[in-house]
């Protein structure tokens, strides 16, 4: 490939960035504008014409999912031995070579946890710290080490951006566990992950040979993801360049969601400040979503904008048309989890792969209901933030047998053919388990192994074992596992830098979205970006939903997200009617029956019957509590509706009605008939929900 012919896959844009080889280089890229295909360009064409040698360039990102895939894409662009790595990453190894040179002997002990070292802090200045508090008070120290807050001016520094103190500590008590933690470091030798940075910036601005060693090691930088960027990432980076201006950032000011963390888009919007002479691209051509997907997105961040704020990105679909976003009230929190799983199995039914489906939401206790939910509905799902793909005994037990066939191997057979038979051990088989469960889970693993080999096989014709074992050593280094079956959950934090075909976002009401801990106007405009990032995360398929109450029955005294306001359908949204007709129109449209439900639905073909349906969610309530589990494990609205809709009589006629199940036919049978026919069967149940 020669280096004009990489440009050609390029558009204006992008071939600006491309280009665009030396000074400083500010690029403004909106979700889905392919900001990584432009860098990775950018970084292989300068290789391919000679002005950078790939050991000079050094990319920085913050995730090692991010890092591991932009050095895939620069192998494959032919720059290999460019280095891609995290801040963290990147640091730690510079630290670790210069340290034996600069202190003596190895460095100390990286510490992985702080809770132990943040518990004796806490005992030793009197500061109560249980499971819950650790957890919040090692994420304040972590924010005050990358905002360079240190214990004296941690209160000035908390109140001058109204930061709430955690735990319900004062201020001062949280200062002297500052100063409380290093010293217990300290005695016990080891550093955190925040020291790494620290050290080394120390290390570069106080020993020039050490600076000039890595200044003339790495000419060229980009830092990807820069609106995130901390004061003490921007300090290294400081000291990384040493006055040079030979610096590209990428980066989106409505992509700032991680505040809470110390990051902060200031040094973006103050880049040609500091840059005076920077070469500025805009990339707001969109190539993942649909122009509804993109013209809701665009909304979400204008509806509100104040004077003063950043302009935002003004995003332009490239994608054909699609269908239209679709907006839903449901009931209560059950009914939300359950009409999304009908939902998400319809889009699986119709041929969106299972692993192409994700469901959103701001905190992660909400995942539960979903997960049982998608259970229920006979979905597979992954918890993103779950147990790492790679630290599996599944996965680690195949990497053993794949490291044995590489062994014996023969040349001749093609890679796929050779995964195949050596995980067949591991329990990988042509078609998967029909339950889910443990052994449905190994398979989605295996799989994921096997559909890794084809695609190397594919960009690499006549790679073998060897270099398929190469590659999960390189994955598993970077946490960057190969696509498992199954929608996604993942809380909207979690879902930065991903996409789906299909998005669902959920529980988007007051309380949640903005979340309640958000009061000043700055933390309300982050929740108002972190929704924009949800948005931005569907190709084609996009559904925001939320629930009027918590529970069946309760009073429905939620409202929907501010943010919301203007958007949702009938206020200038283009979606599908928000409706409890509409809402049970999807849910039937999963089971493939004709639409039902209430106001312009009723007295439709097939429509349930109101008495019928009563009775069917009063014994459904019964049977709940009796079980002590939400009312959707025992059975979905979609099947009541679906039993109210055709009033069998009998067995027979039961055995037709869809969304049952071998299983619950066999368990709720003779119940659902005799409550079809009008027999009382409440008697000895739970009470009825309050209507």
């Amino acid at each position: 490939m020669s280096a004009d012919s990489l440009l050609d896959a390029l558009d204006p844009e992008q071939r600006a960035v491309a280009t665009a080889l030396t000074g400083p280089v500010c690029v403004l890229a909106g979700a889905g504008t392919g900001k990584t295909r432009a860098i990775t360009h950018r970084i292989a064409y300068g290789v391919r014409t000679g002005v950078y040698r790939p050991a000079s360039v050094l990319a920085v990102t913050f995730t090692a999912r991010a890092a591991g895939e932009m050095r895939v894409r620069l192998r494959d662009l032919g720059a290999d031995g460019v280095q891609a790595r995290t801040f963290h990453a990147a640091a730690l190894r510079q630290l670790g070579h210069f340290w034996p040179r600069v202190v003596g002997g190895a460095p100390p002990r990286l510490l992985e946890q702080k809770a132990p070292i943040v518990a004796e802090a806490g005992r030793r200045v009197g500061v109560a710290v249980d499971r819950v508090s650790v957890r919040d008070l090692s994420s304040e120290i972590e924010w005050a080490k990358v905002s360079l807050v240190t214990a004296d001016d941690y209160q000035r520094a908390a109140e001058a951006v109204r930061r709430p103190t955690p735990a319900g500590q004062e201020p001062q008590a949280v200062a002297r566990l500052l100063t409380a933690y290093e010293d217990v470091k300290a005695e016990r030798g080891v550093i955190d992950f925040e020291d790494v940075l620290l050290l080394l910036a120390a290390m570069l601005a106080q020993r020039g040979e050490v600076a000039d060693e890595v200044r003339t090691q790495y000419r060229h930088l980009v830092v990807d993801e820069y609106q995130d960027v901390s004061p003490l990432q921007q300090h290294l980076l400081d000291q990384w360049l040493g006055g040079r201006h030979d610096l590209c950032v990428v980066g989106d000011p409505s992509q700032t969601i991680y505040s809470f963390a110390g990051a902060s888009p200031h040094h973006l919007l103050t880049f040609t400040r500091q840059h005076p002479r920077a070469t500025v691209v805009r990339l707001v051509r969109d190539y993942r979503s649909t122009p509804q997907v993109v013209g809701l997105a665009n909304r979400v961040l204008t509806a509100t904008r104040r004077p003063g704020d950043p302009q935002p990105l003004h995003l332009v679909a490239q994608q054909p048309d699609g269908p239209p976003v679709r907006f839903t009230a449901y009931d209560d929190d059950d009914a939300e989890a359950a009409g999304v799983a009908a939902r998400a199995a319809r889009l699986v039914a119709s041929g969106v792969p299972a692993s192409e489906i994700a469901v959103l939401y701001r905190t992660n206790v909400q995942a539960e209901a979903f997960e049982q939910a998608l259970a229920a509905a006979g979905v597979g799902y992954q918890v993103r933030g779950g147990q790492r793909f790679f630290s599996r005994r599944d996965v680690r037990d195949a990497l053993v047998l794949l490291r044995g066939g590489a062994r014996s191997a023969d040349p001749g057979v093609p890679l796929g053919e050779t995964t195949r038979d050596v995980l067949t051990s591991a329990g990988w088989a042509p078609t998967p388990p029909a339950a889910r469960g443990a052994a449905r889970e190994r398979w989605d693993a295996m799989q994921a192994l096997v559909g890794l080999a084809d695609d190397l096989a594919t960009t690499h014709p006549g790679a073998r074992l060897v270099d398929l074992v190469a590659e999960l050593d390189e994955r598993a280094a970077a946490q960057h596992a190969p696509t498992v079956d199954g929608v996604t959950l993942a809380s909207l934090h979690a879902a930065k830098g991903l996409e789906w075909d299909a998005v669902f976002l959920v529980g988007l009401s007051e309380g949640l979205m903005p979340i309640s801990l958000a009061q000043s106007d700055a933390a309300v405009a982050e929740e108002r970006r972190l929704l924009y990032v949800g948005v931005t995360r569907a190709r084609r398929h996009l559904e925001l939903s939320y629930a009027g109450a918590r529970t069946p029955g309760s009073r429905a005294n939620r409202r929907r997200s501010r943010f919301l306001d203007g958007l949702w359908s009938g206020e200038g949204g283009r979606g599908a009617r928000a409706t409890v007709a509409g809402v049970r129109s999807w849910a039937a449209g999963a089971t493939g029956r004709p639409a039902t439900g209430t106001g312009a639905d009723a007295g439709a073909p097939g429509a349930p019957d109101p008495a019928v349906l009563d009775r069917l969610r009063a014994w459904r309530a019964g049977v709940a509590a009796d079980r002590g589990v939400p009312a959707f494990r025992v059975l979905p609205d979609v099947a009541l509706e679906a039993v109210a809709s055709a009033m069998p009589t009998g067995p027979a006629e039961l055995q037709h009605v869809h969304g049952l199940g071998q299983t619950r036919l066999r368990e709720y049978g003779p119940e659902l008939l005799r409550v079809v026919a009008g027999a009382d069967v409440l008697a000895g149940r739970g009470r009825p929900p309050r209507r």
